[in-house]
Parts: structure tokens; C-alpha cells; sequence
């Protein structure tokens, strides 16, 4: 494994999985909430953030529109946590949903498998019965 495919950012691992639904049955919501906590949970989004604020402050340093203290930077990241609050949670949900989902086909799996290994063992006990006898 090189060292590039160890940075690189791996989708999840239920994409593709028989339980999980494509993302074209997803709804709008449901893709968008995918894709925010994709682009906000990773270390690119930390970065430009950092770039973003770092820029602010140099551009604006004494002679900006937003002088020191950053009055109207504070505003907006003021406003942005609180959007990304609201945000995780919706990305959270959906977390759950997919879960859920996984769950669910688990589950149906090990009621189906528990079906067969008794059907097999029935069998079992018959083939065994007939060859005794």
C-alpha cells in the first residue's frame, strides 16, 4: 500500500450494500445531509477553514472593512456553529437511518440463516434415522 492510497479519504463501507438504499432513491435531503457530513467531518474542510480565517486576518488587518477585533468574522462564525450544530444533527440522523437499515437486513440474514440450519438439521436427523434403521 502506498502512502498516497493511505491518505486518501475512503467512502463509507456500506455504499453498494444490499440493505442500504442507492443514492439515487435517496431523497434530496438525505443526499444532502450525506454529503455535509462528508464535507464537514474532514481534515480539507478543517484546513480551507483555517486558510479562510488566516486570509480574513491578513486582509483585514488594520485598513479592511472588518478591522480588528473581526467584528463581522465573529458574527459569521458565530452563525456557522450554529448552523453546524443543527447540521451534525440532521447528519446524525441519518447516520441512525443507515444503521437501522444495516440492522434490519442483519437481523432478516440471521433469521433466514437460523431457517436453513434447522431445515439442514431436520435433514440430518432424517438421513440419519434411514441409514440406522
Amino acid at each position: 500500500m502506498s502512502r498516497f492510497d493511505r491518505l486518501r479519504i475512503r467512502r463509507p463501507n456500506w455504499r453498494g450494500h444490499p440493505a442500504v438504499r442507492d443514492p439515487e432513491q435517496l431523497t434530496l435531503g438525505e443526499r444532502a445531509a450525506d454529503r455535509l457530513r462528508n464535507g464537514m467531518g474532514s481534515w480539507g474542510f478543517v484546513f480551507a477553514a483555517m486558510l479562510f480565517l488566516l486570509g480574513w486576518m491578513i486582509g483585514n488587518r488594520n485598513v479592511g472593512f472588518d478591522p480588528y477585533p473581526f467584528i463581522l468574522l465573529n458574527l459569521m462564525l458565530s452563525c456557522l456553529a450554529a448552523m453546524q450544530g443543527a447540521i451534525l444533527l440532521i447528519a446524525a440522523k441519518r447516520e441512525d437511518q443507515i444503521n437501522s437499515e444495516l440492522a434490519r437486513h442483519d437481523f432478516e440474514t440471521n433469521v433466514h440463516a437460523e431457517r436453513s440450519i434447522e431445515e439442514i438439521r431436520g435433514l440430518i436427523l432424517e438421513i440419519h434415522e434411514r441409514v440406522t434403521a
